[in-house]
């Protein structure tokens, strides 16, 4: 076996079993077994562990409970949204007992702050409400008036933007890969309807049509932070993020792909791994082994090695 992917699987639970699916012959049994750890070893199991019985974690829906508004603040991971969203990417079978528990205490009892709604509502912005809408598909929930939402705050130029409600004005790489992955999800839970359908192209091509990492109108990369590679992603766009959905979501290829993928390509290192570039700090419920910014990452290595494999064939 290849000494990278040796490597791999000495990781925790959640990592492990999308290696043996991903770069590896592994029998969909053992690929399957391996998954079933999620619940009840490692990240996963810490992270159910952390979920009151109110359905929330520490306290919140978006915010943590001990966040004073009225003071500066910046992002922290330890509330219910971002757990849900680990959740779903450490692949916690939502067949399992312990994500039916999890999710139906959320389903019946979270609410968000801006708007008072259950959690699987939504809520106002789309950077927000695609990654509710992902969790929501990826969980079996019915988030149908998420994914309105969704349709009804896309912009003119195909993109999403949190911070500008004008739909005349610029869509955000950040936003628009929140939205485009909750719509592709949700269609994959529905089956394909037309305006979801339009509206996820349209997203897709705001990303294309600027190569995944430069302004369209100039060529320019509008921050140099998009290059750089984080795991777990939060709702930060950088070129591995889109690349793993455009990996998922047009497995045939896009040439408008190229730049970043030999660009992400560029990032690894003499022996096999990819670094941790961009650590989105915040407070979290607990640390992930082995994972540091500067560092080499299992996380930022499958999910690279994943691209360039589907990339290359």
């Amino acid at each position: 076996m290849d000494a990278v992917v040796e490597y791999l699987l000495t990781g925790d639970p959640a990592i492990r079993w999308q290696v043996l699916r991903a770069l590896t012959d592994a029998s969909p049994d053992e690929v399957a077994a391996e998954r079933a750890r999620v619940a009840t070893e490692g990240w996963g199991a810490r992270l159910l562990a952390e979920q009151a019985a109110d359905g929330r974690w520490d306290g919140g829906t978006y915010r943590p409970g001990w966040v004073d508004e009225s003071r500066p603040f910046f992002d922290a991971w330890t509330a219910t949204h971002f757990c849900l969203q680990s959740l779903a990417e450490f692949g916690l079978d939502p067949a399992s007992p312990e994500a039916q528990r999890a999710v139906a205490l959320v389903r019946d009892n979270v609410r968000w702050e801006n708007n008072d709604e259950l959690y699987f509502q939504g809520e106002t912005e789309p950077c927000i409400n695609g990654i509710a809408l992902t969790t929501g598909a990826y969980f079996g929930q019915d988030a149908a008036a998420i994914a309105a939402t969704i349709l009804a705050t896309q912009h003119d130029d195909g993109g999403w933007n949190c911070w500008a409600e004008d739909a005349a004005a610029p869509g955000s790489f950040h936003s628009t890969i929140c939205a485009i992955e909750g719509l592709w999800g949700w269609e994959r839970q529905i089956g394909k309807q037309a305006e979801l359908t339009a509206a996820r192209l349209r997203g897709e091509e705001f990303l294309l049509e600027r190569g995944l990492f430069r302004r369209k109108s100039t060529g320019v990369i509008p921050d140099l932070r998009i290059t750089l590679t984080s795991s777990p992603v939060r709702w930060f766009y950088d070129i591995l993020r889109a690349l793993d959905y455009f990996r998922l979501a047009r497995p045939e290829r896009d040439d408008r792909c190229a730049e970043a993928v030999e660009l992400l390509r560029s990032k690894r290192l003499e022996n096999g791994l990819f670094r941790l570039e961009n650590d989105h700090a915040g407070p979290t419920l607990f640390s992930m082994d082995g994972e540091h910014e500067g560092y080499p990452s299992r996380w930022v290595t499958l999910r690279a090695l994943r691209v360039l494999r589907w990339w290359d064939v």
